[in-house]
């Protein structure tokens, strides 16, 4: 799933394809993706819009044209791409036709992205709506502080590699992060979250901005089947510390992979430690 690295990296090839060029009209061939609003009304609404700006807040692209924002969760395997007039592909289920003779196609193989339309092109006013309204902090946010993790989390039993993946705490991180997080933290994934030291939590905070701002300078983690829509893979898999990987790079130990919460875990037994 792209998590904010990979969304980062695909706002900003979006932007250098489709800024200022007008959306003459729109195809949808996957209902279910569009969730707020009827399909005629989806696809009438966007005729003669303007991309304006692309913005991103946790894993959600945020497009803004001069009278409304269409916001995109890419969820699994969701892609963009711009391209000619030639035939439609499989799995392309969303194409915004524009001028000159342009398409930018949305592509999804499992059919799990989602896309939202409001009749704004005011930020302030999507983010007091549905999904958005529902976000967290992301790291980078300056009032994502102990306090607030604390404040979230007193009460939270479950395992911290769970809480990590909460985009109602912290917005942008997903499984590949979560793991990078706990290994840097040195904070075993199966650790209760309200069990966490005050250090530990600032750990969290820093190495999370640490490793999404390194991973957004290498164009995201390319594990599957990540793509920019410049088609480009990412770079950041080749600096995986555990996600993936076998031998631990600080102990050189066997890394071990678990399932918490559903999700595979991938941890150093021996550099992550259960605590009582």
């Amino acid at each position: 799933m792209p998590e904010l690295p990979e969304v980062e990296t695909v706002k900003n090839s979006l932007k250098e394809l489709v800024l200022n060029k007008k959306i003459v009209s729109v195809d949808v061939y996957y209902d279910r993706i569009i969730q707020n609003v009827p399909i005629e009304y989806f696809k009438k609404s966007l005729i003669n819009e303007t991309f304006v700006d692309i913005k991103r807040l946790g894993k959600y692209l945020i497009f803004i044209f001069e009278k409304h924002i269409l916001l995109s969760h890419l969820r699994m395997e969701g892609k963009y791409f711009l391209k000619g007039q030639e035939e439609k592909g499989k799995h392309e289920h969303v194409i915004f036709n524009l001028e000159n003779n342009e398409t930018l196609r949305y592509n999804d193989t499992r059919k799990f992205g989602v896309m939202y339309l409001y009749d704004t092109n005011e930020i302030s006013e999507v983010l007091k709506q549905e999904p958005l309204n529902e976000l967290g902090l992301e790291p980078f946010d300056e009032k994502m502080t102990v306090e607030y993790l604390k404040g979230k989390w007193a009460k939270c039993k479950k395992p911290i590699k769970t809480s990590l993946l909460d985009q109602r705490v912290i917005c942008g991180l997903g499984n590949i992060y979560a793991d990078e997080v706990c290994f840097m933290v040195k904070v075993n994934p199966k650790q209760e979250t309200n069990s966490l030291s005050d250090s530990q939590l600032q750990a969290i905070i820093d190495d999370s901005k640490e490793v999404l701002t390194k991973a957004i300078s290498l164009g995201g983690t390319t594990i599957k089947s990540f793509v920019n829509s410049h088609s480009a893979t990412g770079l950041f898999q080749n600096e995986l510390l555990v996600h993936t990987k076998e031998v631990c790079p600080n102990c050189s130990g066997k890394i071990e992979k678990i399932v918490v919460g559903g999700r595979g875990t991938y941890y150093c037994p021996n550099c992550q430690k259960l605590n009582s």
